[in-house]
């Protein structure tokens, strides 16, 4: 058994404790952007190390010694995430005893990373787009402006480009932001880094826990590379905190890292097409009733009747004769049901007006009129 042991200096910089060359390059291009003013935009799954990029940048620019202030802005509640960010006067709202600043003015003179700006309501997306842009926040209840010197970065785990496409963020917003994009890769896709960071957990947990020198085996190194990491670093960092936690010793073993089952490799694309293919159409068929059973879906039976009345017409080139054979129903059932799930519409002809053959049916074609 191999035994790696590590000692616990202080928690190590970003820069030792991503390494691998995707992130590398990563860092690389943060420390040419770090000492300007411009906006960054960080993207990246939960828990890659969004923040920790920020504080990155942060340390590298002129503002080093000034405050870091990070906001989640999905953890306030719509009607406080106003007051939370640019602050309150005393009576603002129902609760307001006294004036508080938000955290623009708290981070003055600093940086303040927005954390999931995605999820930032579209009200507040057009005040904090005029503050990027005044360099001055109004608070909640005031009229007057109070001036800041702040440099924003945000992060988001959702593509916002898409955001904007359906309308819930704001183009101006994305651009005022996004003058400089940094995407990190999810752990799995960057597996050089798993081992600093798992060192670098064990030294800031360990020092908390007041332990001297912390051992891992080669077997435990081995389980950490191996594993994919859904979680990302927030799941590295609490596995390796358990570990520490139930480790005798100080020796962490491969039976000290509680993972979760990695789950079942993904077949390729050709390969799951051709399984689906050799799947029984029965057997396709049950699961797909199954998962709306799970979803919960109300009226299920008419949901699948009316897909295999769509189905059937269709299969049948729009026939209602050719439809009503191949489901065993009859003509006048099967059209009452066509029109009832507006596959046909109800027309009316003009009196005298002559019928014209329908193409599917052969039989007389209805004009569509107003009733």
């Amino acid at each position: 058994m191999q035994l790696l042991s590590w000692p616990l200096p202080a928690p190590r910089p970003l820069s030792h404790v991503f390494a691998d060359p995707k992130s590398l390059a990563l860092l690389s291009h943060a420390e040419k952007v770090a000492p300007s003013e411009a906006g960054i935009l960080i993207v990246g799954e939960t828990g890659t190390g969004k923040e920790m990029v920020a504080r990155h940048v942060h340390n590298l620019s002129a503002r080093r010694n000034r405050r870091f202030v990070a906001v989640n802005c999905g953890a306030f509640s719509e009607s406080l995430v106003d007051a939370e960010l640019f602050g309150h006067e005393k009576g603002a709202f129902t609760g307001a005893l006294g004036a508080k600043a938000g955290w623009f003015e708290e981070a003055d003179g600093g940086t303040l990373f927005l954390d999931e700006i995605g999820d930032l309501p579209m009200s507040l997306q057009v005040k904090l787009l005029r503050v990027l842009q005044e360099r001055e926040v109004v608070r909640l209840g005031s009229r007057k402006p109070v001036p800041i010197d702040v440099r924003v970065l945000a992060a988001t785990n959702r593509p916002l480009e898409a955001a904007i496409r359906d309308g819930t963020f704001r183009k101006d917003l994305f651009y005022r932001l996004n003058v400089v994009a940094l995407e990190i890769r999810p752990l799995h896709e960057r597996p050089g880094d798993i081992l600093p960071l798992a060192q670098h957990f064990l030294c800031k947990y360990g020092e908390r826990l007041g332990y001297g020198e912390v051992g891992m085996t080669g077997d435990a190194e081995r389980k950490l590379v191996s594993y994919p990491w859904p979680g990302n670093i927030r799941e590295l960092e609490n596995v390796l905190h358990h570990a520490l936690l139930t480790c005798q010793d100080s020796l962490i073993g491969a039976d000290d890292l509680h993972v979760s089952a990695p789950p079942e490799p993904a077949l390729p694309p050709k390969l799951a097409a051709a399984q689906v293919d050799d799947e029984p159409a029965q057997a396709l068929l049950e699961r797909a009733v199954l998962r709306l059973f799970e979803q919960e879906h109300e009226g299920v039976h008419e949901i699948v009747e009316n897909a295999l009345l769509r189905a059937a017409y269709r299969h049948c080139r729009y026939n209602q004769v050719h439809t009503a054979s191949l489901l065993g129903l009859s003509r006048n059932i099967t059209r009452a049901r066509l029109i009832q799930i507006g596959e046909l519409r109800v027309n009316r002809r003009k009196a005298g007006e002559p019928d014209e053959a329908d193409t599917a049916t052969g039989e007389p074609r209805m004009f569509a009129i107003a009733i």
